[in-house]
């Protein structure tokens, strides 16, 4: 890790993540899942799942080098050296994030989804498998 991928995504486009922590929790390991404008990090983010397992999970943007109102929840729904299904759904507003087919978080688009031209997966994981639909 880390991983890039050149996406498309449209409404109804799903990215399906297949990831397991390599550390303990106790050693404050992280994820992030990065949807940018451009092919390398710099570009913008159109969208930022950041999990620091055990503590939080944090949902933002950086648009033009800007941070925007992000949400942090400790809503936590990953457990200590197990494999997760993460599940980000493209809807007409939003970006709907489902955990093991649970429901977790939303985070609304601040960019057109034509923009999006990479998908990018960094941190202390294993990453399985990596799926676009639609």
């Amino acid at each position: 890790v880390p991983y890039a991928w050149p996406v498309s995504l449209s409404v109804g486009s799903c990215v399906r993540i297949r990831v397991t922590p390599i550390l303990s929790f106790v050693e404050d390991p992280q994820l992030q899942v990065d949807f940018h404008t451009g092919t390398n990090e710099e570009s913008d983010t159109t969208f930022h799942f950041q999990v620091n397992f055990g503590h939080w999970v944090a949902v933002n943007s950086d648009v033009y080098g800007v941070w925007w109102s992000g949400v942090t929840c400790h809503n936590i729904p990953f457990e200590d050296g197990k494999p997760f299904d993460l599940h980000v759904s493209v809807l007409d507003n939003e970006h709907q994030v489902m955990v093991n087919n649970k429901y977790c978080y939303s985070f609304a688009h601040l960019l057109p989804l034509c923009c999006v031209r990479m998908l990018r997966v960094c941190g202390d994981v294993s990453v399985t498998s990596v799926c676009v639909d639609g």
